[in-house]
């Protein structure tokens, strides 16, 4: 069975668990993504990783992977993933960041994306906020 054959049914597999009634319908099947992305086990060790970060986001993930004692608390990684529900809002100085539940259904390698086991983890996405 081909590369491409394998993430097709990977994504079929997902998108007939993804209709079932359960909080898996939180995601929509033909609304992947691919990029770099944090990827964090919890929520909040994602708002953690919002009130460390200075600029650096390597030091605030290494701060935060030695506070839990888990080098894989946080990631940042080239990923194919699922946006899921908005958890929660952190804020940092003048920016406003959404905390939304992803899942994680590849890893994006230089021969293409490499179907995983889907993970559920959560990840920042900005807020782009107007002044009235």
């Amino acid at each position: 069975m081909s590369f491409a054959t394998r993430v097709a049914l990977l994504f079929a597999l997902l998108a007939s668990l993804l209709c079932a009634p359960s909080r898996a319908t939180d995601y929509r099947a033909t609304d992947y993504e691919v990029g770099a992305s944090l990827a964090c086990d919890t929520q909040a060790r994602v708002e953690r990783f919002v009130a460390l970060f200075t600029g650096d986001a390597q030091d605030a993930i290494r701060i935060v992977n030695a506070e839990e004692q888990n080098p894989s608390a946080c990631v940042i990684r080239n990923v194919a993933y699922m946006r899921g529900v908005k958890v929660g809002v952190a804020r940092h100085g003048d920016s406003a960041f959404e905390i939304v539940r992803i899942l994680v259904v590849g890893i994006k390698t230089d021969s293409g994306i490499l179907p995983v086991r889907p993970s559920v983890r959560f990840s920042l996405f900005g807020v782009k906020e107007y002044a009235i």
